[in-house]
């Protein structure tokens, strides 16, 4: 995609599969498999999609996917296909490892910073984009090092404190403007700081959603929200001012989850609490 002076592509770090109720939260599966049809295990298809964006000045990954370090048996588990996902999309791009300037991780679960690094030859966990700095919101870090007990599973060390050690990480204290083009915009709810990325060139806008909204049935209706949400009813709210901007601003909006539905324009639909999302070819 072109945006104004930017380049955006959507880099895969594969496809796994997740459990539906955990996807679609209090929604009946009676009505969430009309949507995303489950397997003989009640799972659905997700896709890991990442955001390459490339500047005149800068190369910015946003997210970078579940990554190498699972075992064999968590990806089996999940159907997660083979290693070298992301960083195969990105050479396909004919970028390589040691290009990227900048990572921006929406969060730190597993699935959106695990490829932020990597064992090397000795054995040993760097950080698997040599150059970069990465960014992340300062009270995201706080929860991702101190977890209690509902998010203890979803942050792991090894993704975030080899680039602390580094010298790579670098903290944010809330919406921040990152290069001419690109800003964060602190986007609670699915964590306390979950951070979405906007892109603005050309007179044009497009905005990385992350995980404030998984799928466009998540912005488009705004009561369903996913079982992974910390603050659900935060979520909401963050969704509502959200669409309101995303509207008003004509923005595409990206999303990191949703087979075949990646990004789009929002509507009004004339009922409360309710859009419509007008796809496009990507």
């Amino acid at each position: 995609m072109r945006l104004g002076n930017v380049n955006l592509n959507l880099v895969s770090d594969g496809e796994y599969w997740l459990d539906g109720a955990g996807l679609f939260g209090l929604m009946p599966k009676v009505e969430w498999q009309e949507i995303a049809e489950p397997d003989e295990q009640n799972r659905i298809r997700v896709q890991l999609q990442c955001l390459f964006i490339e500047t005149a000045k800068q190369r910015i990954l946003v997210d970078t996917g579940y990554g190498d370090k699972l075992s064999a048996k968590e990806r089996e588990f999940m159907s997660l296909k083979a290693n070298g996902r992301l960083l195969g999309s990105l050479a396909a791009l004919g970028v390589e490892p040691e290009d990227i300037d900048i990572v921006i991780n929406t969060h730190l679960h597993g699935d959106h910073c695990g490829g932020n690094t990597r064992y090397d030859q000795n054995g040993d966990l760097v950080p698997a984009f040599p150059r970069a700095l990465y960014y992340v919101q300062r009270i995201e870090l706080a929860d991702a090092m101190f977890p209690n007990e509902r998010t203890r599973g979803s942050y792991h060390r090894e993704n975030f404190e080899p680039v602390e050690r580094a010298g790579q990480l670098r903290v944010l204290w809330g919406d921040t403007r990152l290069t001419d083009e690109v800003r964060v915009m602190v986007t609670p709810g699915h964590t306390p700081a979950h951070q979405s990325v906007v892109i603005e060139s050309g007179g044009e806008t497009a905005v990385f959603l992350g995980d404030v909204a998984h799928w466009p049935l998540h912005i488009e209706q705004l009561a369903n929200v996913t079982a992974y949400d910390v603050q659900p009813l935060v979520t909401i709210e963050t969704k509502r001012r959200l669409a309101r901007w995303a509207i008003e601003n004509e923005a595409l909006l990206i999303f990191d989850h949703c087979p075949g539905r990646v990004a789009g324009y929002l509507h009004p639909t004339g009922q409360p609490d309710h859009f419509r999302l007008e796809p496009v070819a990507v």
